[in-house]
């Protein structure tokens, strides 16, 4: 083995010399923490400006129904001593000819509304999930069975159905959103049967068969959670679907009654008085417009956050 000491003019042996260290390294390695495929999807989504802007705004409009509605001297159901007053200091959104203030009804009606449509999408998404993700599992005549009564539902006339549904429920706004939900959950059975289709004959599908996993396990707690980007999606369009059919409904007649209210009911009393009290009918309306917006822009950017090619993020 060659030395790599060497003996001086006076006969003392020399250290070896350091061995050369290139100038401008670094003196410590650096590594980035690897995110979580949530992180990722969290991240995406916060980069959606649009999706962003709205989801502030969807915000605000909850705070403003409930807590707003929580804080506002008037209640929905009060009369004022004013009578079809335009807007002003004391009634921002104007009064009714009975007298109730505008602001507080559109409170209570945005109250409705909301609550009406969160229960849609919820129950319809559930059922669908489960439906779609047995018949994409299963497959052979479970799946042409349970995908036939689904194509059954979505060949239904559905706001005639719904609206004489609903009209038997008496007006009661949590029957009503069971109504159009046990009309929508097939769209959802379809999207979630087509998920499970591509992912029932992955690796960890078939890892989880050969370690003895029942059918139940592997459909709720691997072929499910990893279908969650295509639901949550359809989730959030339910939602805007749910607004805009209640509002159908009630301004048909067929939905929320009087003595309650929602943003639907009040457009179809005030239809009437757009000429001579507009404010009574572009303030729900405004509202029915926004919430359907922001819950549509929110569904894309979770679409864009959720799908794993995505390599830009769109405004």
């Amino acid at each position: 083995m060659p030395d790599d000491s060497f003996t001086t003019s006076g006969g003392s042996t020399a250290a070896p010399a350091a061995p050369h260290t290139p100038k401008g390294a670094p003196d410590r390695e650096f590594t980035v923490k690897e995110r979580s495929q949530a992180q990722l999807v969290f991240r995406r989504f916060l980069q959606h400006r649009l999706a962003m802007i709205s989801l502030v705004v969807f915000i605000l409009i909850v705070l403003f129904a409930y807590v707003g509605g929580a804080l506002w001297k008037y209640g929905p159901d009060t009369i004022t001593e004013s009578n079809s007053a335009p807007p002003s200091g004391a009634h921002p959104f104007g009064t009714d000819a009975v007298g109730h203030d505008q602001l507080a009804q559109v409170m209570r009606g945005t109250q409705i509304s909301l609550q009406i449509s969160v229960l849609v999408a919820l129950f319809a998404t559930i059922v669908g999930t489960v439906w779609g993700a047995v018949a994409g599992y299963y497959r052979g005549w479970v799946d042409t069975v349970l995908m036939r009564i689904a194509d059954l539902v979505l060949t239904l006339p559905l706001l005639a159905v719904a609206a004489v549904l609903a009209h038997q429920s008496g007006g009661t706004w949590w029957l009503i959103a069971v109504v159009i939900a046990g009309l929508y959950w097939a769209y959802v059975s379809r999207v979630a049967r087509g998920v499970v289709l591509s992912l029932r004959e992955k690796e960890f599908v078939e890892a989880s068969k050969a370690l003895g996993a029942s059918d139940a396990r592997i459909i709720f707690r691997h072929l499910v959670p990893n279908a969650l980007g295509a639901i949550i999606v359809n989730l959030t369009i339910l939602v805007s679907i749910g607004i805009l059919l209640e509002t159908a409904l009630s301004f048909l007649g067929f939905g929320v009654q009087v003595p309650d209210t929602s943003l639907g009911l009040l457009v179809s009393t005030a239809q009437t008085a757009v000429d001579t009290r507009p404010w009574l009918f572009y303030f729900p309306g405004i509202f029915i417009i926004l919430i359907a917006l922001t819950i549509n822009f929110i569904g894309d950017g979770l679409r864009d956050a959720f799908d794993p090619q995505q390599t830009k993020v769109r405004a």
